[in-house]
């Protein structure tokens, strides 16, 4: 146990850089004469010394300052001590004789979550793996409560009624993709998922929501769940959470807050108040291993109604039996074996304490508008929209005109290979995504030790790349990824 701590140690504390560079056929190649599975086993020692020379050094390493791509968080210290506890330990949160202290470990940190977001009195949750099964659960509950209440049929008991195909669920056009994926996984299709427009934040329009549930009410479609996002994944944007409760009042939807990225912002006497609304949700994910800083998995479903979760519990014998004395956490989850993941937020919430976590979440947001200001003032740069989280979404504008490209294509060159570059030579890892069919690139800023002159290191690393791109191709025509020219 001590080396296999030590090979960790080693190699986080002795990291440098973000990413050693390495391709993927060059790791491919590396690991070509190993084998998960040998005939005969190895020593210990000998195995983790692999380990830490062929996986843990190609790792991506979210603890370095320049790693800001992605919603990977630097893991804090009190929450990586919790980890290597409940995995020691072994507990499995389905039923109370394997897992009794866990068990009330994990309800304690439910009663005090429901109380951060104020769900109410009848509020509950659930540990999950993240935003996804959150999501995901979230959406079954709201399903199976509409056809029940409306159809009078048990979805658990019956499965879905003919008239399910008309099931809508509403969304922004910038919410995460796990609306859609839910609607598919729950037997209603993408096509059940409407999205509305938004505004110049990327938040959702509320008025645009209002009208397009009545218009599929008059269209005889049953809209039964609206989802708010309280953090878009290229933005950060808040969607403007207590009108979208206000028409969700009016036609009786089912409200739910996909609070992953954002819902750490309850901690933060500065920015709580961008969460506004957020009380009146029906269900609410919350993530622990983004802004909350834990390992993955972490995350939460909380519902204002801790009822709902019979509309998917089941008993059985050898786990929860009807009538038993003492909680069994199977009945809310989706999954059966579950991790003790709750110590995690549990031992660093009591660590850090509401105060410490708050600072930790303001610090990334002031550098998120710190950024911007350098974006703005460099000509080289367009910033996509201000950032309201401590997302910065961005494009590089070529200094050299194409000779066999229109601006927009070779813009959308230059900022990918750029991005590229950086990441080949292990430099930064940087995110990319597309904003209006164009290519930008995004710095998620989830480590509270990165300055802004870390940022403006990568940003002269970029420019440098672009340049030298932009000398070498600039009369090359540019080949898109169908094969053809630009």
């Amino acid at each position: 146990m001590e080396a296999a701590c030590d090979a960790v140690l080693d190699v986080i504390g002795g990291a440098h850089g973000p990413y050693s560079g390495a391709s993927y056929d060059r790791l491919r190649d590396r690991l070509a004469d190993t084998t998960a599975l040998p005939a005969e086993g190895h020593p210990l020692e000998d195995v983790l010394a692999a380990v830490r020379e062929d996986v843990l050094a190609n790792a991506v390493h979210p603890s370095d300052e320049t790693c800001v791509a992605h919603l990977q968080c630097p893991p804090m210290v009190p929450a990586l001590a919790a980890e290597a506890l409940l995995t020691a330990s072994n507990q499995s949160l389905d039923s109370f004789d394997q897992a009794p202290a866990a068990t009330v470990v994990e309800e304690r940190l439910i009663a005090d979550l429901t109380a951060l977001y104020e769900l109410g009195p009848a509020a509950d949750g659930v540990v999950t793996g993240g935003g996804t099964e959150s999501n995901h659960q979230a959406l079954l509950l709201a399903r199976d409560d509409y056809v029940e209440t409306v159809f009078g049929q048990s979805v658990r008991e019956h499965g879905l009624p003919p008239a399910a195909q008309d099931l809508r669920i509403l969304c922004s056009a910038d919410a995460h993709f796990t609306a859609a994926q839910s609607a598919a996984l729950l037997g209603l299709g993408e096509d059940a998922v409407v999205t509305i427009p938004t505004d110049g934040r990327h938040r959702m329009d509320a008025t645009a929501l209002r009208e397009t549930v009545e218009r599929l009410n008059d269209a005889g479609k049953h809209p039964f769940a609206v989802v708010g996002t309280a953090g878009t994944t290229d933005f950060g944007s808040i969607d403007p959470l207590s009108a979208v409760a206000d028409v969700a009042a009016t036609h009786d939807l089912w409200v739910h807050v996909d609070a992953a990225f954002g819902g750490a912002l309850a901690v933060s006497d500065q920015h709580s108040e961008r969460l506004s609304g957020i009380d009146r949700a029906d269900s609410v994910a919350v993530d622990f291993h983004k802004l909350f800083f834990q390992p993955i998995a972490c995350g939460a479903l909380l519902v204002a109604d801790g009822e709902s979760f019979e509309l998917m519990s089941r008993n059985a014998a050898y786990l929860n039996p009807a009538g038993d004395a003492v909680p069994n956490l199977v009945a809310k989850s989706t999954r059966t074996t579950r991790r003790f993941d709750a110590l995690k937020p549990y031992v660093a919430f009591r660590t850090l304490g509401r105060d410490g976590l708050g600072a930790l979440v303001d610090r990334t947001l002031a550098l998120a508008d710190d950024v911007a200001g350098l974006l703005r003032a460099d000509p080289a740069f367009e910033l996509a929209c201000e950032p309201t989280l401590n997302a910065v979404t961005f494009r590089y504008r070529p200094v050299r005109e194409h000779a066999h490209c229109d601006p927009g294509p070779w813009a959308d060159h230059v900022t990918e290979a750029a991005r590229e570059q950086l990441f080949d030579a292990g430099t930064a890892v940087v995110a990319r995504t597309t904003v209006d069919d164009r290519a930008h690139v995004k710095f998620t800023l989830m480590n509270p030790r990165t300055t802004v002159a870390d940022i403006q290191s990568v940003l002269v690393a970029f420019k440098g790349h672009a340049a030298t791109i932009e000398a070498a191709d600039r009369t090359a025509p540019i080949t898109t990824a169908a094969g053809g020219d630009q």
